[in-house]
């Protein structure tokens, strides 16, 4: 399936992801040795995955969207993003990425304790920052 969000909207889109399903949780463990990039959104993450020879990239989310997240669920733990390459596409520079969001000491409203929360999502993508034309 394409999608259709355009290219300016992806910060937005990011957070209101995040903030709307917190409440999953994701059993992936996250590899605490990792270097991490830090990012504003993961639109960065994504075309370093398309570009990494291994389809991976890993980044913390900082500025505005960390700290409003982070305000929200009373944890000052990083916001740790995962981007991998499930499949490319025959499109040059395009791939079916999975993007990945934690974040340990979340305080969900009526909780009685913080734990992990992470949300995980796919997304057809090219470095472009544009959907790919085919599938294919």
């Amino acid at each position: 399936m394409k999608s259709h969000t355009p290219t300016t909207r992806m910060p937005g889109l990011f957070m209101a992801l995040f903030m709307a399903l917190a409440s999953f949780h994701c059993p992936l463990a996250l590899a605490t040795d990792i270097p991490r990039q830090p990012v504003t959104d993961a639109a960065p993450l994504m075309r370093q995955a398309l570009q990494a020879n291994d389809g991976t990239a890993s980044g913390v989310l900082t500025g505005e969207s960390a700290d409003a997240i982070s305000r929200r669920f009373q944890t000052q733990s990083p916001i740790h993003i995962e981007v991998r390459t499930e499949r490319r596409y025959a499109q040059s520079g395009c791939a079916r990425l999975k993007v990945l969001f934690s974040q340990d000491g979340v305080l969900l409203p009526g909780a009685d304790k913080k734990r992990r929360q992470s949300i995980e999502f796919g997304i057809d993508y090219c470095a472009s920052g544009e959907p790919p034309t085919s599938l294919q």
